[in-house]
């Protein structure tokens, strides 16, 4: 489960009426072939024993008996889980051969995860999956695409910031001069605040004087979610009506300049309780600006918020790789590279990179991967050997040609569930994930081409130049400055790397941690910011010796990752985007 630090019961039973399927049938037959559900493989002997296993859990082995079309299930294993020694009652549908059941009452924390909701087909069914109908929608005509060698329109050397952790990911902006001691009690080096309604976990992006931020705002007023360090895999009730928001504020002032609403209705899917519906960071050239809301889709205006086109790409289900049934949502971000919209669609049931014409929205090229849900953002980046895009994921980290979606290298040996962004520099890609087992490390060198994958035992090669387990991050994308890279664990450790050899410079816990990290750190003039769930954000000395200069709290919980850009850090709190900045 993607927040597998512990296994949290939630409801038990299911009040009466509250199934999701209704009693169309009685004295259901319950097969005795093996049957596959997501990561899992069950039978159930004609003789009233039956057996449950799948990666990563342990083996389950006990007896059941139906009646009507109800089934008990009971556990004989010995030593099994937790409140697991009394029966657990479902009610069972059969149609052709596929077997579905639903929770009338189970206190076993562990089987009603797999059980409940849950759909089982011969293991030796293959899977048809639909073709995905993709739809672009035009509106107004997106302006010419200025001349570099003759155009004011501001690039990203001066001060932009155009996607999830600014010019490819990298998360720096130097000559920042940002003060060290801000305070939103007293407005010490604030320079100003302003609300942003709904919920998002959406990063804030800068072209010239303008931020970009989207959100989700919610019909009802007591959505919230739920941050901290936890293990529960469950969704939100929330399945209130949203309006999906893209918002325009002057940077300078924090007045919002215009809001769009992108799209209004119940959500397609639903999201990690951890979650929101607004968790991708849109992107901008400065020419235009795309929002990617998920299953509701991609919209893309002009910077002064004319609709330019928008995409269906049809319902994206994200979620647990081994229980397909718990759906989390989104968090990839869009990214544009040279007049391309490029985003990473890792589903349960298909999964693709999509580069779309920043124009028309009209599809470029598609490239189709075999893969689990992922959310982390693909990178583009300028290599020794050309532009490279690295998409990080579950059954291979891939290296592309991001003109042609054209697969370079693979490399095998990732986590399950991968998060986090590839970042780059000296020519090499640093590419991380922090689901254990693995929870790896890997540095790959730009020249790099076929399957990397390493063999057991080694942990560098010619393509290689080092990699570690057991060192990834969960949610917050690594750092490289200086030549080190630094990994922010979401429990507070911070560990610092040599990037060209991989040497630990060293593993710090941090002295405030609170609720744990999911924002990624940023860097400026020496020092890396960190931002804390609790709302405090912590300034640290880079280099080779750990020192922590500050820890300065904007009274607002911190899940988004800051922008830096111009003399002001840009920090998007739960209800509030915020300027950092030295007051002149």
């Amino acid at each position: 489960m993607l927040f597998a630090i512990g296994i949290v019961a939630t409801s038990a039973s299911r009040p009466a009426g509250a199934s999701t399927q209704t009693n169309l049938q009685t004295d259901v037959q319950v097969p005795s072939y093996s049957m596959k559900f997501g990561a899992f493989v069950a039978r159930f002997d004609s003789g009233g024993t039956f057996t449950l296993e799948g990666v990563g859990w342990p083996k389950l082995t006990g007896n059941w008996k139906s009646k009507g079309d109800e089934i008990e299930l009971e556990l004989s294993t010995p030593g099994g889980p937790k409140d697991c020694g009394g029966p657990g009652r479902y009610r069972i549908r059969l149609e052709g051969n596929h077997l579905s059941f639903d929770l009338i009452a189970d206190e076993c924390t562990p089987r009603r995860m797999i059980i409940d909701r849950s759909t089982w087909v011969p293991t030796g069914e293959v899977k048809t999956i639909p073709p995905r109908r993709i739809v672009t929608t035009a509106g107004e005509r997106a302006p010419s695409r200025p001349d570099p060698k003759t155009s004011n329109t501001p690039n990203i050397s001066t001060g932009s910031w155009p996607s999830f952790r600014g010019p490819q990911a990298a998360g720096i902006s130097e000559k920042q001069n940002l003060p060290d001691l801000w305070d939103p009690k007293t407005g010490e080096n604030i320079l100003w605040r302003t609300p942003i309604p709904g919920l998002a976990h959406s990063s804030p992006v800068v072209w010239g004087d303008s931020i970009f931020v989207t959100s989700a705002v919610s019909s009802d007023p007591k959505a919230s979610f739920r941050p901290g360090l936890y293990g529960d895999g469950d969704a939100s009730t929330d399945r209130s009506q949203q309006r999906w928001m893209l918002y325009a504020l002057d940077k300078r002032t924090g007045k919002i300049q215009w809001e769009r609403v992108a799209h209004q209705g119940v959500p397609v899917d639903k999201r990690h309780i951890k979650s929101t519906y607004a968790n991708s960071t849109p992107a901008t050239d400065g020419r235009i600006v795309v929002a990617w809301f998920g299953s509701q889709g991609v919209y893309a205006y002009d910077v002064s918020g004319r609709l330019l086109w928008k995409v269906d790409l049809g319902r994206l289900d994200l979620g647990a790789y081994d229980i397909p049934t718990y759906e989390w949502g989104p968090a990839s971000s869009p990214i544009i590279w040279n007049n391309l919209v490029i985003l990473q669609c890792d589903t349960q049931n298909d999964s693709f990179l999509l580069a779309l014409d920043a124009g028309t929205g009209k599809t470029v090229w598609k490239t189709e991967r075999e893969e689990l849900p992922s959310w982390g953002t693909p990178t583009v980046a300028t290599t020794s050997v050309g532009p490279i895009l690295v998409a990080n994921a579950s059954n291979y980290i891939r290296g592309y040609d991001p003109r042609t979606g054209k697969e370079l290298w693979r490399l095998g040996g990732s986590s399950k569930i991968t998060a986090p962004t590839p970042v780059f520099s000296d020519d090499m890609f640093a590419v991380v994930s922090g689901r254990g087992p693995e929870r790896p490390i890997f540095v790959v060198k730009a020249g790099a081409r076929g399957d990397l994958t390493l063999p057991d035992g080694k942990s560098n090669s010619e393509a290689i130049a080092w990699s570690r387990t057991g060192r990834g991050s969960y949610m917050p994308t690594p750092l490289i400055y200086d030549g080190i890279l630094y990994v922010l664990g979401n429990n507070g450790l911070f560990d610092a790397y040599n990037l060209r050899t991989g040497e630990e410079v060293y593993r710090q816990r941090l002295p405030v941690v609170g609720s744990g990290f999911s924002a990624s750190p940023v860097a400026s003039d020496g020092k890396i910011y960190l931002s804390n769930e609790d709302g405090e954000m912590l300034v640290i000395a880079a280099g080779q010796k750990f020192a922590h200069i500050a820890t300065n709290s904007m009274g607002e919980m911190l899940m988004a990752t800051p922008a830096l850009s111009d003399g002001m850090m840009y920090v998007r709190s739960s209800a509030s985007l915020f300027a950092v900045g030295r007051k002149h």
